[in-house]
């Protein structure tokens, strides 16, 4: 059937940071395309609030979790053993945990500016490479790797933070080169300010939240839904010959113009 290009029946996904945010919000839509999903995330509780939110709305789906802190190698470990012990390999993969700790750059500890890159980079990475050998169990498949339009520009997000986005941007250049091969397609999206828990303490300052609507031709801030939306379509056969591309879901920010 043509809609099955719009559709992701059959399919298996892993979500990083899944409970909340543009996670959960990631994790919705591909159930709600069909796709069965593992939801990874810190907090066990919050993980059950989600897995639970969303069965309720699509109780035939399969929703299973896995609390683990991607920001520590032995973690990365055991929930790639644990989505191996599934043995049906995986068809989605999306890299979305991630945080960060704004500050001056000649402020930052050592150990605060590498746990950041350990959270943001290197965890997407290893769980990248990790999946690799999960991904090509299935002809066509698609990595999407959640980065940030500080990743592009300067957004006042702190120097560590854009850093670590913008080497996620150029990872998802290089690995949908080299997987090419593998049936395997790489993408990134890049958010712009998005209404989140993470976002709400500064959106709610006024005077910061005009200057973030002036710099945005549409004129509002955006829903985790809308990058969701992205996220799954660049997860579609209909996104098939899409690879290495970052699409900024950014209300036209990136754009701007005098």
């Amino acid at each position: 059937m043509a809609n099955d290009r719009w559709r992701l029946d059959g399919k298996l996904a892993l979500v990083t940071g899944a409970s909340a945010g543009i996670g959960f919000a990631t994790a919705r839509e591909l159930v709600s395309l069909g796709a069965d999903v593992l939801l990874n995330g810190r907090d066990l509780n919050s993980l059950e609030n989600a897995r639970d939110e969303i069965l309720e709305e699509f109780p035939l789906r399969d929703v299973q979790i896995f609390p683990a802190d991607v920001s520590r190698d032995e973690e990365r470990r055991d929930l790639i053993d644990w989505v191996e012990d599934f043995d049906e390999g995986l068809h989605i993969l999306i890299n979305n945990a991630g945080g960060n700790k704004s500050m001056p750059a000649t402020d930052y500890s050592d150990e605060e500016w590498r746990h950041l890159f350990e959270l943001n980079t290197f965890s997407a990475f290893e769980i990248s490479r990790f999946c690799h050998p999960l991904l090509v169990k299935h002809a066509a498949t698609s990595v999407v790797n959640v980065g940030s339009v500080s990743g592009v520009m300067h957004v006042r997000t702190g120097a560590v933070y854009g850093m670590t986005k913008a080497a996620m941007h150029q990872m998802t250049r290089n690995l949908a080169v080299e997987w090419a091969e593998d049936g395997i397609r790489v993408n990134s999206v890049a958010p712009w300010y998005i209404r989140t828990r993470r976002t709400s303490e500064k959106l709610a300052d006024p005077e910061y939240l005009d200057d973030v609507l002036l710099r945005t031709p549409m004129g509002r801030v955006g829903e985790p839904e809308e990058v969701a939306a992205a996220i799954a379509f660049l997860c579609m056969p209909a996104a098939s010959y899409i690879t290495g591309e970052c699409v900024a879901v950014d209300g036209g920010f990136l754009r701007y113009g005098f």
